[in-house]
């Protein structure tokens, strides 16, 4: 474990990246010819074959069924692609509050203290996590 926090959280940024581009990469060629080139993801509404009742669908590439399409709308706006741009976006935020901390002023210092400390939030329930990195 690190004492540092923008060291932990970069490497919850760099485990997220790996997860990510493992299932960008995946692609089994199913739905591909009418939903679009690899690496496109779209939400499949299969009503669309068994009828206005039928309330499932797979996402395509076939990550799976789900079984309403709201789920399948959810799992689509997660595409590998954007979260990439967000962790590249939260690593670039990282970077300026790390400079930010070496300022001498106290109101810079304490604002991107807060910022990665509120950055590191949704990692909670991963191991390292230290209690007084809460904000």
């Amino acid at each position: 474990m690190t004492d540092s926090i923008t060291d932990w959280l970069r490497a919850q940024l760099d485990d997220d990246e790996r997860t990510v581009r493992r299932a960008a990469d995946y692609d089994d060629g199913a739905a591909h010819d009418v939903h679009g080139p690899p690496g496109t993801w779209a939400c499949l509404d299969e009503s669309e074959w068994f009828g206005p009742s039928y309330r499932g669908g797979v996402i395509a590439p076939r990550i799976g069924n789900v079984n309403a399409p709201e789920l399948g709308a959810h799992i689509v706006a997660w595409h590998p692609a954007r979260v990439l741009r967000e962790i590249d976006a939260k690593r670039r935020t990282l970077i300026r509050c790390e400079e930010a901390m070496l300022s001498a002023n106290p109101m810079l210092v304490h604002f991107a203290k807060q910022t990665v400390w509120e950055m590191a939030l949704p990692y909670a329930d991963r191991p390292g996590y230290r209690d007084d990195w809460r904000p």
